[in-house]
């Protein structure tokens, strides 16, 4: 594409650039604990507040017009934090499940669920399974759920499957590149994210979509996940509109235009 074809940004009245929606966002929540003790509150009301967030994000995801949202919900590392404060993160996302998602279904929202399942608490494994079959034919929205996910096991799983198909005969090693590699990992049937915001002013990924990220645009915004609001999601898409994606090539790329809809 030539630099007179890349589509350029317009504004409306507030403002708010109406091109290069990101079909893609995926993001890091973090800080829940960090607003709880800025609060004088026990970290489980941060994480109470973050899911609260959360519904409002998902809500304006699809308003904004992006397609598939991922969000990082329970790391594999996240095990090792306290007995206490793991069981009310279960908690939370049995609640979650079971409260939200009629709604979400209602609402077109097609969920999927990234990262290791084997080992999981049964009931935990029944309500992911539910939420993936209950919304599997919608057309909306993808809410890509990252639970119990963790980059470097993603791609060491990738690894060891690929390794047992070429032991078979499946596959030749010639036959390992990188557009193969890729059907192997969680994320197989999904477009890489065009953007990837982290909150609480923390910059770094953090063992989240290694291999999917690399041409992501990265975006960290200096507000605990408890305060991300519509405000602070249309600045980081306005910062990603400001971009110039070249994806080591020498031609600009662009996403698909799409008008970003403002609101509540």
């Amino acid at each position: 594409m030539s630099e007179a074809e890349v589509p350029q940004s317009t504004e409306t009245a507030d403002d708010t650039p109406t091109s290069a929606v990101p079909r893609h966002v995926a993001i890091i929540m973090d800080g829940n604990g960090r607003w709880a003790a800025a609060h004088g509150l026990p970290r489980v009301e941060g994480h109470r507040r973050g899911v609260e967030v959360l519904r409002r994000t998902i809500r304006a995801a699809g308003e904004i017009g992006i397609k598939i949202i991922t969000i990082f919900s329970f790391s594999s590392e996240n095990w090792s934090r306290p007995a206490a404060e793991v069981g009310e993160l279960m908690g939370l996302l049995r609640r979650f499940i079971r409260n939200d998602l009629a709604e979400l279904h209602r609402s077109g929202v097609r969920v999927r669920i990234i990262g290791e399942r084997a080992g999981l608490a049964a009931d935990i494994g029944r309500l992911l399974v539910e939420a993936e079959e209950l919304t599997k034919d919608n057309t909306g929205l993808t809410l890509v759920v990252a639970f119990n996910y963790g980059a470097r096991q993603e791609i060491a799983r990738a690894a060891r499957r690929i390794a047992e198909d070429v032991a078979q005969g499946r596959l030749k090693p010639a036959d390992v590149t990188i557009d193969s590699v890729g059907g192997y990992l969680d994320t197989a049937d999904l477009p890489d994210p065009d953007l990837i915001i982290r909150t609480s002013g923390e910059q770094r990924l953090s063992n989240f979509l290694l291999w999917q990220s690399a041409y992501s645009e990265l975006v960290f915004v200096p507000v605990n996940w408890p305060d991300f609001d519509r405000a602070v999601f249309e600045g980081a898409i306005r910062e990603y509109q400001q971009r110039e994606r070249r994806f080591c090539g020498l031609a600009a790329k662009t996403a698909p235009t799409t008008p970003v809809k403002t609101g509540s």
